[in-house]
This record gives C-alpha cells, sequence and structure tokens, in this order.
C-alpha cells in the first residue's frame, strides 16, 4: 500500500518513508539504524576516533538516522562536544521524521530534543555531546561556500543511479577540499564511479563488506597533500 503526499514523500509497506522525487527510500528496509552504524560509524572508525572538536559532516541529512546513531555512540564517556553538519536539498517535516524514526526506538528515544528544535524551524541544535547544524539547500551549492572541514564524512544521498548531482566528481573535489587532514570518508555505495571521483579527489578509497544484503560499501581517507 503506498500513501503519497505533496512533500515529495511516500509511505510504502506502512512506515518506510520513499522520496518521490528519487524513488529511493531513505534508509534500509534491513534495519536502517544498524546499517547506520555499520557504514557510517565503523567505516569511519567511530567512536574511537571522536575527540573534542571533532567535526563530522554529511550529504543527504534525511530523517536524522545518522545523526542520531552519531548521538548514540557519543553517550557515556564519549569526549565533546562533537560538531555535525549536513548538507540537505529537501528537508521532512517534523511528523514525518517522527513517524520514520517510529520504526526505531532505540533512536526515537533520544530524538526528542531534535525533534523539537526541528518543529520549531531550528537548524542549529544541541543533541546530547553533538552540536548540530543542517544546511538547507542544494549542496552542489552550499558545500562551496562552506568555510568548515570535517574530519570523517557521511556520504549518504540517494542512490548515485537516481540522484547522480549528489556523487558527481566536482562535488566529491569538494568534499575532499572540505577535509581536514588524515579525513575520511564512509558511504553506502561502492559504484565505480563514485569510487573513481574520490580518488580522483584524493582519498584512497577502499571496497569493504556492505551491509544486510548489500555486498559491498566504500570508505577512504584524505591522502596527504604534496
Amino acid at each position: 500500500m503506498q500513501n503519497r503526499d505533496q512533500s515529495g514523500l511516500e509511505w510504502r509497506a506502512g512506515d518506510l518513508p520513499v522520496s518521490t522525487r528519487f524513488d529511493d527510500p531513505y534508509f534500509s528496509i534491513e534495519n536502517g539504524l544498524a546499517e547506520c552504524r555499520h557504514v557510517f560509524l565503523a567505516g569511519n572508525d567511530l567512536p574511537v576516533r571522536l575527540r573534542p572538536g571533532f567535526h563530522v559532516a554529511e550529504l543527504g541529512f534525511g530523517t536524522g538516522l545518522n545523526m542520531l546513531a552519531l548521538a548514540l555512540a557519543c553517550q557515556g564517556d564519549c569526549p565533546g562536544p562533537v560538531q555535525f553538519t549536513s548538507f540537505e536539498a529537501f528537508p521532512l517535516a517534523a511528523p514525518d521524521i517522527a513517524r520514520a524514526l517510529g520504526a526505531f526506538p532505540e533512536a526515537f528515544a533520544v530524538a526528542g530534543p531534535f525533534l523539537a528544535a526541528w518543529a520549531n524551524g531550528e537548524r542549529h541544535f544541541t543533541l546530547g555531546a553533538l552540536a548540530v547544524e543542517v544546511i538547507v539547500g542544494d549542496a552542489r551549492e552550499t558545500l562551496p561556500r562552506w568555510r568548515g572541514a570535517a574530519d570523517a564524512w557521511f556520504l549518504d544521498g540517494f542512490s548515485p543511479a537516481r540522484n547522480p548531482e549528489l556523487w558527481s566528481p566536482e562535488l566529491m573535489a569538494e568534499v575532499a577540499r572540505h577535509t581536514a587532514p588524515g579525513g575520511t570518508f564512509a558511504t553506502y555505495t561502492a559504484a565505480g564511479h563514485v569510487r573513481r571521483a574520490l580518488q580522483a579527489a584524493g582519498f584512497a578509497v577502499t571496497r569493504l563488506p556492505g551491509h544486510g544484503r548489500k555486498r559491498h560499501m566504500a570508505a577512504g581517507r584524505l591522502e596527504t597533500r604534496a
């Protein structure tokens, strides 16, 4: 059963959010939170690398699930604060995010401050040890203007086959330009053209086992510039 609204969002199989712009789900149907941890946290050697001032950046905020996975990893003795900056062209409404996150009780349990801030239109807010900024707009325009540099990148746009703009060589070069020395990236996709674009941008790229039924993912580290 499908439930389509006017926001570019469609609900399938109950509460699975799918972008109608890209005909792609916002998270894995095979435990999206586990995929976040496998791909984006483990792929960037997190939370081991975290330290006060560590900066994580992301392409594709979506439902905020990756942010919440990081917030959960930052509980307890995690050194903070940790900066989290995400770039999102099509922000979802707070009720839709809340509905989607209901599939992940562990993430939903810590999402209250985020959902309250989001509903109020706030795009800068604090979530546990995270200082969060969500930059709304086309990343091809907003990332080149960004003055930050990330220690770790979560590359989580929709499928490269459906959303090629977010995986272009030009944008991957901007990702590298906004990466701190020795910084890393991780992404669920192992598409050859994406890996080549990241290599051309200056990353040493490794193909790793993916999550669930997905055979491969990619991760890498920015090589030292001459």
